[in-house]
């Protein structure tokens, strides 16, 4: 069991989004705080709101550019030392078709949703393998596992992401350290981030998403998807079906491959 109580808690993206809803979780266990983020206004909304739950502070960070990560890591831990959950939630999407994106939007995908984590990680492990305690938490997607038409940069960081923390995971145990790695894979989730998706499977609720996460740390989960079949669908899927079937059962049946034509996103 990973208990949040005392523990310093790291939340990338931590102002908006699940990202504030897992911020309050963790106040209301108890924990102290400390937000990640590139919005002004969006923090100063957040440290109002739920300063008075606990101890809760911020950065100001755009966890693209390395060497504001290196910097503010370093002055994180020179204010308040090590930290014992490392929550990587920051994320963006752009919803088009590959041939539409720019260089830059391929660049920023990837350098915030797949190399940032990474990063960031690296900047605590150290010190979590010198304690030999911590727990380090990667948002992925259910896109990590399913191709998807309009998200193939989107899909391809989070496969990124997916592959490396559970990599993290295994060098863990075989290197017998007590750090904890859970990945976590929702489905589309009712934020804003992607409006306009229209889905046969139900959108999740943000607050509910949260606390699954949240629950999913305290229990040491390895890797959760949310809803939870759909891994076990997928992976047993792409077993048995050929690649036309699995097309057409996911793309014609379940309607996924059609999700993201009315993307619209966060404004």
């Amino acid at each position: 069991m990973t208990k949040f109580k005392n523990k310093t808690i790291l939340i990338t993206g931590g102002a908006s989004g699940i990202g504030k809803i897992m911020s309050r979780l963790s106040l209301e266990r108890d924990a102290k705080v400390i937000i990640w983020d590139i919005n002004t206004e969006n923090i100063s909304n957040n440290l109002k709101k739920l300063s008075p739950l606990g101890n809760i502070s911020s950065y100001l960070v755009d966890v693209s550019d390395i060497r504001q990560i290196e910097t503010t890591a370093q002055q994180l831990q020179k204010e308040h030392g090590n930290i014992d959950v490392l929550i990587n939630n920051a994320g963006i999407v752009v919803g088009k078709y590959f041939h539409e994106h720019s260089a830059t939007e391929i660049e920023k995908t990837f350098s915030i949703n797949s190399t940032a984590p990474m990063h960031i990680c690296n900047q605590f492990l150290k010190n979590m393998m010198e304690e030999n305690a911590g727990h380090i938490c990667n948002i992925a997607s259910s896109a990590s596992l399913v191709s998807n038409p309009k998200m193939s940069v989107y899909a391809a960081s989070k496969w990124a992401i997916f592959a490396w923390s559970d990599s993290l995971r295994l060098e863990m145990k075989q290197l017998q350290k007590n750090i904890q790695v859970t990945t976590i894979l929702p489905y589309y989730i009712n934020t804003g981030m992607f409006d306009g998706v229209q889905s046969r499977i139900p959108i999740l609720d943000a607050e509910a998403t949260a606390l699954t996460i949240i629950k999913a740390i305290e229990k040491n989960k390895k890797i959760i998807t949310i809803p939870g079949w759909i891994y076990r669908f997928t992976r047993f899927g792409q077993a048995f079906m050929s690649v036309d079937v699995f097309d057409w059962f996911a793309g014609s049946v379940m309607g996924i491959y059609k999700t993201m034509n009315d993307f619209k996103g966060r404004k």
